[in-house]
């Protein structure tokens, strides 16, 4: 008992430590490189695996699809053209585009069912271009505004900074003195930037900036947003002219029907009733010979 419980003993201190056999490991697990460029993905295995071991390479993209890269020891069709795997594991591209963004597992297995795995990120860098911006021109006091702000190109994805008059806005405003009245909420990630109640001092020309680590930031058109009160004098003018209006047609329609310029509804006339009476009351009341009820004549009333 002594011995095996050495032995449990020894077997997880291997595991804790990590030296067990059929590992698999890579010597970059986050690659970065320039669209258009060659990289490479290593992926290295134990000698537990044998001789005869199969490895195949999986891709999955940022939006979870999952492909074949290699396998049964070759590039699949959609990527044979610059994918090449040397040493017996590692993954060579000849090109990259931003379409390769993602994780590559690479997946070792054995003869006896061993089976390891190692995972490698892949980001593939590209400059953001301008992004497009949507900024209202003229909001009314009191409302909820939102600009937007976002780039499709850039890789890894930008990270969004709004300036107002070429000033730029801090994400937290209530940590800056200058902008602790300021009523809006930035999201650097998403690009949006939301004012829960605008104020006359939220007008100005506003800009948003989109920049990775791939290339110098790009920014939109500046555009400018106007903050007005409410025209009441406007909305009471219009009902004062809507009233008018109503009023003039009311007049008019009056004096088109005094003038009897408007037409008279047709009075309609009785229909007359016809009364049939037998002939023994035209004849004093005598009955008829056949002695059968005759229609002798008719009034009309």
């Amino acid at each position: 008992m002594l011995v095996s419980g050495l032995v449990s003993v020894a077997l997880f201190f291997l595991a804790a430590t990590g030296v067990s056999g059929f590992s698999v490991t890579s010597n970059n697990k986050d690659v970065k490189v320039k669209e258009n460029d060659g990289v490479d993905l290593t992926c290295q295995y134990s000698a537990d695996f044998g001789s005869d071991a199969r490895v195949e390479w999986k891709f999955k993209d940022l939006k979870g699809s999952q492909t074949y890269v290699i396998f049964d020891g070759k590039p699949t069709n959609s990527y044979a053209s610059r994918v090449t795997m040397y040493s017996a594991s590692n993954l060579r591209f000849s090109k990259v585009t931003r379409k390769d963004n993602g994780v590559y597992d690479c997946e070792v297995s054995g003869n006896n069912q061993q089976f390891g795995e190692v995972r490698v990120k892949l980001t593939v860098l590209v400059p953001p271009s301008p992004p497009l911006c949507r900024i209202p021109v003229s909001v009314t006091t009191g409302k909820m505004s939102t600009m937007t702000c976002h780039d499709s190109d850039g890789s890894p994805p930008p990270s969004y900074n709004w300036y107002k008059n070429g000033v730029l806005l801090p994400a937290d405003p209530a940590k800056i003195a200058a902008f602790k009245n300021a009523t809006y909420r930035l999201d650097t990630k998403s690009g949006n930037l939301n004012f829960g109640s605008t104020t006359k001092m939220d007008s100005g020309d506003y800009y948003c900036e989109a920049s990775n680590i791939a290339g110098p930031p790009q920014r939109c058109k500046a555009v400018k947003m106007q903050v007005r009160d409410v025209n009441t004098g406007g909305i009471v003018a219009g009902v004062i002219v809507a009233l008018l209006l109503l009023i003039l047609l009311g007049l008019g329609l009056w004096y088109a029907n005094k003038k009897g310029y408007l037409p008279k509804k047709k009075e309609s006339k009785p229909k007359p009733s016809v009364v049939y009476q037998p002939a023994s009351s035209l004849n004093g009341g005598g009955d008829d010979e056949d002695g059968e009820f005759r229609q002798k004549s008719s009034f009309v009333v």
